[in-house]
């Protein structure tokens, strides 16, 4: 994927940015509430299934420009780590522990994908940038004190460890991103989801042969929808084009604006009462955003 970051002026590409991260933040709820219903793995193979379908009619539709053999290879390869590896990790991770919590935590993998950036040597960090890293990530371990003192039986420190395990994977993903070439982002998440769905199906088939489907109420439905086609589908192609447009570290920025959106979505929806921890680590995400996207 080329990155032809533009100027810092607020833009279209930022726009679709702050929905993205809205359309995420919501998601944390809306998979909390449907895996009140369906297990992780049988929820994970559902939403797949649709979103691997939206995608597929969006990659092949006439006039579509595919990409390479060797990059759909390549992608499919990224697709195994960033959607297989990720989405097993993540989903396990947020049965364990509450929708706030969870986002939060992810609200760190900006920050680890700018180091590894740095460490890869596709992105310079700034003194100022640095500092909003560091701030990020203080956020995250605010939050992972409070849950290890609060005696709150809903955060689970092993769940919270598999939430920052598949941060690590999706920032080994984003920077294979960075290998594939001139690649537009719906064939980019076409070909990735293609490479990642087989193993979460598979993974899926013996809980989802156990589910009675036609006794699953509508609501239950609602939210396969939502996550299969607003998160997987249309949050992932905004994603890539701010990937394109301004790289994977002012991108993964907008992710901490997640945190905020899905504590207050989560309070609302799920009364998930925010604790201070919870605060003080949204505080720090924020200013974490603030200081590296400025």
């Amino acid at each position: 994927m080329t990155s032809h970051t533009e100027p810092h002026a607020f833009g279209a590409t930022d726009v679709l940015l702050l929905v993205m991260a809205v359309i995420w933040g919501v998601n944390f709820s809306v998979i909390k509430f449907g895996l009140g219903v369906f297990p992780p793995l049988a929820f994970n193979a559902l939403r797949v299934s649709v979103a691997s379908v939206a995608l597929a009619a969006l990659a092949f539709a006439p006039g579509a420009n595919l990409p390479s053999m060797a990059d759909r290879r390549r992608l499919m390869a990224l697709g195994l780590l960033g959607h297989s590896v990720y989405q097993l990790l993540f989903m396990n991770g947020l049965s364990r522990a509450r929708a706030g919590t969870v986002a939060l935590v992810i609200g760190g993998t900006p920050a680890i994908i700018a180091i590894l950036g740095r460490a890869f040597g596709f992105d310079r960090i700034h003194r100022r940038g640095a500092f909003g890293i560091a701030t990020s990530i203080l956020g995250v371990l605010l939050v992972v004190i409070g849950a290890s003192t609060s005696g709150n039986h809903d955060d689970s420190l092993f769940g919270i460890a598999l939430i920052l395990a598949s941060s690590v994977c999706w920032s080994l993903y984003v920077m294979g991103l960075r290998t594939v070439h001139h690649v537009d982002g719906v064939q980019i998440a076409a070909w990735t989801l293609f490479g990642g769905a087989l193993p979460l199906i598979i993974s899926g088939l013996p809980a989802l042969s156990r589910i009675d489907l036609a006794r699953v109420p509508a609501g239950a439905w609602g939210s396969i929808a939502y996550s299969g086609l607003m998160a997987f589908v249309l949050a992932y192609l905004f994603w890539y084009r701010g990937m394109k447009r301004l790289g994977p570290t002012r991108t993964s920025m907008y992710a901490n604006l997640q945190p905020i959106i899905a504590l207050a979505a989560a309070w609302i929806t799920l009364h998930e009462t925010p604790t201070p921890w919870q605060f003080g680590g949204a505080a720090c995400v924020i200013t974490g955003l603030y200081l590296t996207r400025t």
